[in-house]
């Protein structure tokens, strides 16, 4: 079974920046999948894809965070990033990473919080 670890996350002010890793592995075997995603979700809300990023390095971004976030992937150490720009509060999320499309098991997240 896939386990997908992210970390980077913690509290920022308006305008920060924070980067944000995963990592996938399997029976403690680090993995590559081509095709990942970056996902949030805030309470009560449904959780929303961020970034995606394929296994040649194509990327798409929702309209609300293009040009303040960029998806990357290290092919040496199988690490997928998140650069998350001029944060807002409503970037205020738990993230997560997965397959793109994503499997039915999910990770911890990292909790991002962007604070006045």
């Amino acid at each position: 079974q896939v386990q997908l670890v992210e970390s980077g996350g913690g509290l920022v002010q308006p305008g920060g920046s924070l980067r944000l890793s995963c990592v996938a592995s399997e029976s403690g075997i680090k993995i590559r999948i081509a095709n990942m995603g970056w996902f949030r979700q805030t309470p009560g809300k449904e959780r929303e894809l961020v970034a995606t990023i394929s296994g040649i390095g194509t990327t798409t971004y929702a309209d609300s965070v293009k040009g303040r976030f960029t998806v990357s992937r290290d092919d040496v150490e199988w690490i997928i990033t998140l650069q998350m720009n001029h944060l807002m509060p409503d970037d205020t999320a738990v993230y997560y990473c997965n397959r793109y499309p994503p499997l039915p098991t999910w990770g911890q997240g990292t909790q991002v919080t962007v604070f006045s």
